[in-house]
C-alpha cells in the first residue's frame, strides 16, 4: 500500500466521519472497503469524533449474573457451557430471588448503569421463567438500576412479561455475519435470531445484540455483521474478542491483534453511529484494558465479575479509567440523587 494512497484515503475517512455526523449513514450499498485500507489511527479519529457528536462522553456500564449454568443444548462453537463441548464449565440451577437482589445492590452501590440476568440454554421458560419474573419485580423494589436480561429465543409474550416486570433491555447476539454462521452453531439459525431481535424491537425494549470476532471470519464477515445490526436499528453492540476456551472446538485459535481489534470497534461506530459500541471479552486484549477502544469508538462495556471482591475492584478501576479519560460515568439514578440534594440545598 503506497503512502500516497495512505494520505488520501485518512483525509477521505475524516470526510465521512464528518459527513456521519451531519446525518449520513452507511448501508450495503456503500463501497466498505475504505474500513479496511484506511489508515488505522485516522479511522479510530473520526470514529471518536463521531461518538462525542453522536453518543457524548457518557459510557454506559453493564454487569451481568450467570442465572443458570451450563448443560446447553446449542453447539455454539465457542461456548464453555455448551453441553456438545467439554469444558470445566461448572452447571448450577436458576439462582433464588434474593441472590440476584444482593448482586444488583452491590453493582448499584458501585455505581453501575445496568444489571441484567443471563442464562444458559435455548431458552427460558416454565417454573424458570416465571420465577426469573418475580425476580425483577423484586430488584425493581429494592433497587434503582436499570435491569436487563438475556434468556435465548423467547417469544412476543414472554418479551412482554419482562417488560412489565421492569426490563428495559434485551440482549440476544447475533454472534457474526449471516454467511458465516453456519461455522460456528447449526443447532439454530441465524433467521430465529433476527426475528426474536425483531420482537424486541416490536416490545419497545432496547435491543442489545452484537457478536464475537476472531471465530475464523472475515472482514468481510465483520463489515456484514455491523451493516446488519445498523439495518436492525440495534440500540447497544456488544463486540467480543475470542478469547479461546480450552475444551471448544475454536480453542486453538489465535488472539486477534490489539489493532485488529480497534479497526473493528472503529467502523462499528461509522456504520452505527448512535449504538452503544459495548466492550465486551476480550479487553485484556487491549492497552491499559480498553483504553485505545475508548478512543476509538467505543461508549460502553461490560465490566465486574459475579458476586466477589474482584467486581467492585473491576468495577471501580473501570470508573477511574474512564473518568481520567474525562467520561462521565455517573448512572441516572445517581445523578437524579444528586440533583435533587442540590434542590434541597438552595431551598434550605
Amino acid at each position: 500500500m503506497t503512502t500516497e494512497h495512505n494520505t488520501a484515503d485518512s483525509i477521505n475517512i475524516m470526510a465521512l466521519a464528518d459527513e456521519i455526523i451531519a446525518g449520513r449513514r452507511i448501508t450495503r450499498q456503500d463501497d466498505l472497503s475504505i474500513f479496511l485500507t484506511c489508515d488505522l489511527q485516522g479511522l479510530c479519529q473520526g470514529a471518536d469524533k463521531i461518538r462525542a457528536a453522536c453518543v457524548g462522553d457518557h459510557v454506559d456500564l453493564c454487569a451481568i449474573i450467570n442465572g443458570r449454568s451450563g448443560k446447553c443444548p446449542e453447539n455454539c462453537k465457542f461456548c464453555a457451557q455448551s453441553a456438545h463441548n467439554h469444558t470445566d464449565c461448572q452447571p448450577h440451577p436458576f439462582l433464588s430471588t434474593e441472590e440476584f437482589v444482593e448482586a444488583a445492590k452491590m453493582n448499584e452501590r458501585e455505581g453501575v448503569h445496568r444489571f441484567s440476568i443471563v442464562t444458559a440454554g435455548r431458552s427460558l421458560s416454565g417454573e424458570e421463567f416465571d420465577a426469573a419474573i418475580e425476580a425483577y419485580k423484586a430488584m425493581g423494589r429494592e433497587c434503582n438500576i436499570e435491569l436487563c436480561a438475556s434468556m435465548g429465543f423467547l417469544n412476543a409474550e414472554q418479551l412482554h412479561r419482562l417488560h412489565e416486570a421492569g426490563v428495559t433491555s434485551y440482549h440476544h447476539n447475533i454472534e457474526t455475519s449471516r454467511r458465516n454462521f453456519p461455522n460456528i452453531c447449526t443447532t439454530h439459525t441465524y433467521d430465529m435470531k433476527i426475528e426474536t431481535l425483531k420482537l424486541v424491537k416490536a416490545e419497545g425494549m432496547c435491543a442489545c445484540s452484537g457478536g464475537i470476532i476472531g471465530m475464523g471470519e472475515t472482514w468481510e464477515d465483520r463489515l456484514d455483521m455491523a451493516v446488519s445490526l445498523a439495518e436492525l436499528e440495534i440500540d447497544s453492540i456488544p463486540l467480543n474478542a475470542l478469547m479461546p476456551i480450552p475444551g471448544t472446538p475454536l480453542e486453538h485459535l489465535p488472539s486477534l491483534s490489539e489493532a485488529d481489534i480497534l479497526r473493528t470497534v472503529a467502523f462499528f461506530r461509522y456504520i452505527n453511529p448512535e449504538a452503544n459500541i459495548r466492550l465486551g471479552a476480550g479487553r485484556a486484549l487491549l492497552t491499559n484494558d480498553g483504553e485505545t477502544a475508548f478512543r476509538a469508538g467505543a461508549s460502553a462495556t461490560i465490566t465486574g465479575n459475579m458476586l466477589t471482591t474482584v467486581a467492585c475492584a473491576t468495577i471501580r478501576s473501570d470508573r477511574s479509567m474512564l473518568q481520567d479519560m474525562g467520561r462521565d460515568v455517573t448512572p441516572p439514578y445517581q445523578a437524579n440523587d444528586a440533583e435533587v440534594q442540590e434542590q434541597e440545598a438552595a431551598k434550605a
